[in-house]
């Protein structure tokens, strides 16, 4: 048997039917030819999928992965523009504190030239408190040393004098002159 004959008696069944008939639209359109059957396969696919509505299906599934893209680009640019805003919130307060340690820096040696004047001021002060000082202990000292040699020198003289006057006064002329002296220093300590 050849492999025709062999289709030809599956497609043919129990009874055998005869070849179907053609009809003539203006075109033949013959339902023996494989390319018919092909055809109205297709159609019938194309109503079945028009049918459950698969190119709606199809469209919205890519109208919602499109919002959903869009959706992603929107709020990666909200993101970008706030890290944008931050990173210029961020310099600004760099420069800000580059500032303020600037001023803060100045601030301090100002005060530290303020201080080491100060301290100058106080160094030179204490100095001369010191030399002032020295200069009154050498003043006493000097005024103590003349006070002593003064005391030595009326001492030494009264001494002298005590002794030319005992020797120039004897007797009866000294005693006399002694009560004289003694009454006289009386009154003045009196």
């Amino acid at each position: 048997m050849a492999p025709n004959e062999t289709l030809a008696q599956l497609t043919a069944g129990p009874a055998e039917a005869g070849p179907l008939p053609s009809i003539n639209l203006g075109f033949v359109l013959d339902m023996n030819d494989p390319t018919f059957w092909a055809l109205v396969g297709l159609i019938i696919f194309v109503g079945v999928v028009l049918y459950m509505k698969v190119p709606q299906a199809i469209m919205k599934s890519l109208d919602d992965r499109a919002n959903g893209i869009s959706a992603e680009l929107s709020a990666a640019e909200a993101l970008r523009r706030e890290a944008e805003a931050k990173l210029a919130d961020v310099q600004k307060r760099a420069s800000e504190a580059e500032a303020d340690a600037r001023m803060i820096i100045e601030a301090a040696r100002r005060e530290a030239a303020q201080l080491a004047s100060a301290a100058e001021a106080a160094l030179v002060a204490r100095i001369s408190q010191r030399e002032k000082l020295a200069e009154e202990r050498i003043a006493r000292a000097e005024a103590d040393a003349v006070r002593d040699v003064k005391l030595a020198a009326v001492n030494t003289a009264s001494q002298a004098a005590a002794a030319i006057l005992t020797e120039q006064l004897a007797g009866k002329a000294g005693e006399t002159e002694f009560a004289r002296g003694l009454s006289a220093v009386t009154k003045a300590l009196s």
